[in-house]
């Protein structure tokens, strides 16, 4: 009995050992997804309808670029009051970084840019990548 449990555990081992290396090189093969982060800061003069504008721009990008999985939005809504007045935050889902790195200079993001140039309502904006981890 003990010799028929030896054999099959290191039956077992084996398989793990030479499948392992196979799965790991798999998991990193793949392209992983990108989340693009970018939240606004708006002038104090910035009316609604001109932050309408922005918002529908931005996510009009959607069906406009490839590579792009998910667009969500929103308006701060943190008790904490640790948002240093950056209201508004838009998270664009890639399926890859070579997609978010083909996104910045695509016309229509372009576009996007030059009607924030043209509106003059933006007092600050940061942006923040990462992929996802996976733990």
């Amino acid at each position: 009995m003990h010799r028929v449990f030896g054999t099959l555990m290191a039956l077992a081992l084996g398989v793990l050992m030479t499948t392992a290396p196979t799965l790991a090189a798999q998991s990193t093969t793949a392209p992983e997804m990108v989340r693009h982060i970018v939240v606004f800061k708006f002038k104090a003069g910035a009316s609604e309808e001109q932050i309408r504008q922005v918002t529908e721009a931005l996510v009009a990008l959607r069906t406009k670029i490839p590579g792009i999985v998910s667009l969500e939005h929103g308006v701060n809504n943190s008790p904490e009051k640790l948002n240093q007045g950056f209201t508004h935050v838009y998270q664009v889902t890639f399926t890859s970084a070579a997609a978010r790195d083909a996104y910045l200079p695509h016309p229509a993001h372009k576009a996007f840019g030059e009607l924030l140039g043209r509106l003059g309502v933006l007092e600050s904006v940061f942006v923040v990548d990462y992929a996802p981890a996976h733990d």
